[in-house]
């Protein structure tokens, strides 16, 4: 689940602060954190925080697995979150996006040209269809959140490369992390990753963007998928971010349906989301949302993730 990206300006803020389309992701944050020197601050985190986030993480990659399997030509997107679902309340988790200013679900299931924030509903999936599915979890008060794209049934070739590109530069961009000294490292990673892609171009979504979380599923900073001249903040043990690209097969432009959710791009075109919840620390780093902490994911880029310590 991600914010809008705020406008370019001389130091990024919080997402969505003049944005045209309402921020409902991140309206909470932004009203109520705690500022410094104009901006919020950062929440950094202890091993202890970090381990109950650990503990979100696990569950939510059970519930996805679940989700994911379940996403078969002939399910509809509302049964897939019934699933999803039935894993938290398994696992004696709670959802951080069902009631989230009045989301009505646990998961945004997007389908094709719908990006993010879809509403599950009786749409019944279809061969060939693109669906991301965007969960998140709280154990303790403590928060994951990670999404991951679905070709339903037999793929089109380039929806397949889109889903593949999305996926490698979010594993990028979370290796970028490991020896980055700011944030804005990240989105540089992604985005030379993906200019320098051989085929037709893909774009990179600008108006969402990833973002700090923790005690709270939205926090600063935010962690853009692209280069804008930013550094960001600073990396530092205790940052924990939820990394996510979002990649469009046409126009990078999107528009906000009637339902004040759905995101969709204006030419039809499909989309791909990947995400994942890192932690940094004092050993490295740890992908919170995945069940081997980063291991394959990281390994094409020779880097090593670090287990959190007690």
């Amino acid at each position: 689940m991600l914010p809008r990206a705020a406008p370019e300006a001389p130091a990024p803020c919080r997402a969505g602060a003049s944005a045209v389309v309402r921020d409902n992701w991140n309206q909470t944050n932004r009203e109520e954190s705690t500022m410094a020197f104009g901006q919020p601050k950062i929440e950094y985190k202890t091993n202890s925080q970090i381990l109950k986030m650990r503990e979100a993480g696990l569950v939510l990659a059970e519930a996805l697995d679940e989700a994911v399997a379940a996403a078969t030509v002939g399910t509809t997107t509302a049964e897939v979150d019934a699933v999803f679902a039935a894993v938290l309340e398994r696992r004696g988790a709670t959802s951080n996006f069902k009631g989230y200013h009045g989301f009505p679900a646990t998961i945004c299931a997007s389908v094709n040209h719908e990006v993010v924030h879809g509403f599950p509903s009786g749409y019944v999936l279809q061969d060939g269809d693109v669906l991301k599915i965007d969960g998140g979890a709280i154990v303790d008060g403590w928060h994951s959140d990670s999404a991951r794209t679905v070709i339903v049934g037999q793929a089109d070739p380039e929806d397949q490369r889109l889903s593949d590109v999305t996926e490698e530069a979010m594993w990028r961009g979370i290796a970028a992390l490991a020896n980055a000294r700011f944030v804005g490292q990240i989105g540089e990673a992604i985005d030379d990753f993906v200019s320098a892609v051989p085929g037709k171009p893909l774009g990179i979504l600008e108006d969402y963007v990833g973002h700090g979380i923790g005690s709270e599923m939205h926090q600063a900073p935010d962690v853009l998928n692209y280069r804008s001249g930013h550094r960001g903040a600073r990396v530092k043990p205790g940052l924990c971010l939820a990394i996510e690209p979002m990649l469009v097969r046409g126009n990078i432009e999107t528009r906000v349906l009637e339902d004040d959710w759905t995101v969709v791009t204006t030419d039809g075109s499909r989309a791909s989301q990947w995400e994942h919840t890192v932690a940094v620390h004092l050993g490295g780093i740890w992908v919170l949302s995945a069940h081997d902490g980063g291991v394959a994911g990281l390994a094409p880029f020779g880097v090593v993730p670090s287990p959190i310590q007690p």
